[in-house]
């Protein structure tokens, strides 16, 4: 007899549990009270017999949870770009960013790429439902999103030629690690 997934190593009583009657379609509830599971942890299968279940993760996922506020931005009638607005924006946002890096503007294309991250943080915060913008939980989407783009605005405001923000330590600190 082959071990269904999960009860490898797990021995059932048959004896145990009593037989279903095929003719009997309508079980009362006595005949389940009756019976009876010598495993703690076991419980009744589909098909009334005991099976272990266990709190192990399965090795392969079957289905993913849709994430906290990972539906519809629109209504299901609207057309599929209606409904995904907020990425649709941030992605508008970070191409134009990056357009106008590779059209040599360099300092106002990484600010705009990292103010769009910065707005996909501030959209999964105020808005309840952002659609593919969600990505893991409330939180943790609006810190990722909310630290990555202070920081790129940051670099691109400290960027060589002419930086736009000069941090004392951080000049001191290449000085001893690199000069």
């Amino acid at each position: 007899m082959s071990d269904p997934v999960g009860t490898k190593g797990v021995t059932v009583d048959e004896s145990a549990v009593e037989p279903e009657s095929a003719a009997e379609p309508d079980v009362d509830a006595d005949a389940d009270a009756d019976m009876t599971v010598r495993d703690a942890v076991s419980a009744p299968d589909a098909d009334g017999r005991p099976r272990r279940t266990t709190r192990r993760f399965p090795l392969f996922t079957r289905d993913t949870a849709r994430p906290e506020g990972g539906g519809r931005a629109a209504p299901g009638d609207a057309p599929a770009p209606a409904r995904q607005w907020p990425i649709l924006t941030v992605l508008a946002a970070v191409g134009l960013g990056l357009l106008l890096t590779a059209l040599d503007v360099f300092r106002a294309g990484t600010i705009l790429i990292g103010a769009a991250l910065i707005a996909g943080a501030v959209m999964r915060w105020i808005l309840p439902s952002v659609g593919m913008l969600a990505v893991r939980s409330r939180f943790t989407d609006m810190v990722t999103y909310g630290v990555l783009g202070v920081v790129i605005v940051l670099l691109a405001l400290m960027a060589q030629p002419d930086p736009v923000l000069v941090i004392p330590f951080l000049d001191d600190t290449l000085h001893f690690t690199v000069r």
